[in-house]
């Protein structure tokens, strides 16, 4: 996120949404592979994430900076 007022919201109320969202990956994950999975999730603040070409391309987002 980029925002520490934004964390909160992926959290949510005592870790809900976060928990929900991190079963969810999970079970499509152990589907997807057809084993086990341990999965460790965390949300980091980092300002100005979207605005940054690199930060894009490493989170999945390639060229997404370029007006086309």
């Amino acid at each position: 996120v980029e925002r520490q007022t934004q964390k909160g919201i992926i959290i949510g109320k005592q870790g809900g949404a976060l928990k929900t969202l991190g079963i969810e990956a999970r079970i499509a994950l152990e589907h997807f592979f057809k084993k086990k999975i341990f999965l460790a999730q965390h949300v980091k603040v980092t300002p100005n994430w979207r605005k940054n070409a690199l930060l894009l391309n490493k989170f999945g987002y390639p060229n997404l900076s370029k007006k086309t």
